[in-house]
């Protein structure tokens, strides 16, 4: 077109864009772009392609340069604040997209359902539950009913926030043909918190009520059930894919049958499905059957698993930490010496909010006082005895290790939950890691003596602890 001298105008440039979006040619967007400002284009009357380039930029992981665009734009319409929002949700920025999202209602923008569908993914994926139920209450003021794209939004919310009984309100609240992608959100949700039986149900009711699954249906069945330790029923559904739906199985539902068979300690099993993959596996895959290694103590077998690793990704942190682990708990205390010496040297650290034994916070002395306060009456009324095997570090007395599994980040965060929020408060922590055995004990003790909620989102799964009680039943 330009070749032949033929002018672009207000119309030509938000199509060109798109087309960069598409394909991700950011290089190629950001000279369109230049041009644009070149030609005098890019005033308040061509929106559609500030929107455009604000979507390129946050699809690419380029946040600022997006944010940057958002502040210059001479006139912002409904689709930019979408633009903005969805952007920050997609390269997986989600306090920055609900920090946007209050600024879009502090200045009166009219507030669409693909907002707020973004808004809510946000949400999910902070454990942003008061937010949540802000929407939710919105919603209900301002639409007349649920649809379904909104009402799964809702569904994974609640999920994800470790409240199933709202997402399953929610999900018989939705007025209009449940799709696909509604039934997945809340078998996905079971999946997550370990309630296969409930999972499975699900799955048998959408199909007598014709609804045919998809791929990702059957990710949440084999988590579901590799969250359970439900090792025939997994071979049963990925066997069925293909033979009954037409299915191919890809490498994330492999992923899930390796970590199904890891967690259940068939490890040479889990590392022939591997091995006959159709395609390459992925990190993913290894990181299953690295995760299983962990989990049983195969050091040899998790040894191998973890060098192919950090060929695959050796920048990867959670790699070096389960390795770590590993070695820890088979007392090869060169071996993890050596390892963190390379981790070092490559400039690997892990991203942690409370760190073990943390006194960097602001109130650190307080919330030490209350966690040293805690174990002691647990000790006392439920007869807690710490459960040192967990300990990473090269220390060889009983002492040394009871008082540094003392200080694990969760204990942290939930003695800093109890000085932070009102009594019968429920407390939710999201780490990036596996929950630790003795983590996990405490946890369990301490909303039985305390009357709290406990919610622990660690890297796999979601963990509810009420009353003494615990929603993963000890396999996880």
């Amino acid at each position: 077109m330009m070749l032949q001298g033929s002018i672009p105008n207000n119309y030509t440039f938000p199509l060109v864009l798109n087309a960069c979006n598409a394909t991700e040619a950011i290089e190629e967007g950001k000279q369109f772009h230049a041009h644009l400002i070149k030609q005098g284009l890019s005033g308040d009357k061509n929106i559609r392609s500030w929107n455009a380039m604000i979507s390129g930029y946050a699809r690419n992981g380029m946040v600022d340069d997006s944010k940057k665009l958002f502040d210059d734009m001479p006139q912002r319409g409904g689709f930019s604040w979408s633009a903005i929002i969805n952007g920050y949700v997609q390269c997986g920025c989600f306090t920055d997209a609900l920090l946007m999202f209050r600024r879009m209602l502090k200045e009166g923008v009219v507030i669409d359902k693909f907002v707020l569908s973004s808004a809510l993914t946000a949400c999910a994926n902070v454990c942003a539950l008061e937010q949540g139920r802000w929407i939710h209450a919105y919603i209900d003021r301002n639409f007349k009913q649920l649809d379904p794209v909104l009402g799964t939004s809702f569904v994974d919310m609640y999920a994800k926030c470790g409240h199933l009984d709202f997402a399953s309100e929610v999900f018989k609240k939705i007025q209009q043909h449940k799709q696909v992608f509604t039934w997945n959100a809340m078998i996905s949700g079971f999946a997550i918190h370990g309630q296969a039986k409930e999972a499975l149900k699900f799955f048998a009711i959408m199909q007598k009520e014709n609804i045919k699954p998809n791929a990702i249906t059957f990710i949440a069945i084999l988590n579901a059930c590799a969250h359970t330790g439900l090792v025939d029923e997994g071979y049963n559904h990925i066997n069925s894919m293909e033979k009954d739906f037409g299915i191919a199985p890809t490498t994330e539902h492999y992923g899930c049958m390796v970590d199904l068979l890891g967690r259940a300690g068939l490890l040479e099993e889990a590392e022939s499905i591997i091995n006959s993959m159709p395609m390459k596996p992925n990190a993913a895959v290894w990181g299953a059957l690295l995760g299983g290694c962990r989990i049983h103590g195969n050091a040899k077998l998790g040894e191998r698993v973890a060098k192919i690793l950090l060929e695959l990704e050796p920048e990867n942190s959670g790699r070096y930490a389960v390795l770590l682990n590993i070695y820890a708990k088979v007392h090869r205390w060169d071996d993890v010496s050596k390892l963190r010496k390379l981790m070092k040297c490559r400039g690997i650290k892990t991203i942690p909010g409370f760190i073990a034994g943390d006194h960097r916070h602001p109130k650190a002395k307080e919330i030490h006082t209350k966690l040293k306060e805690v174990l002691k009456r647990l000790k006392m009324e439920q007869g807690y005895v710490p459960k040192t095997r967990d300990a990473t570090l090269e220390i060889f007395d009983e002492e040394g290790k009871e008082n540094a599994i003392s200080y694990h980040s969760e204990k942290l965060a939930i003695a800093f939950g109890l000085i932070s929020s009102s009594p019968g408060k429920t407390i939710r922590i999201t780490k990036n890691l596996r929950v630790c055995e003795d983590c996990h004990v405490v946890s369990k003790l301490i909303s039985r003596v305390y009357g709290r909620e406990i919610v622990v989102r660690d890297r796999a799964r979601y963990h509810l602890f009420k009353d003494g009680e615990y929603s993963c039943m000890d396999y996880w």
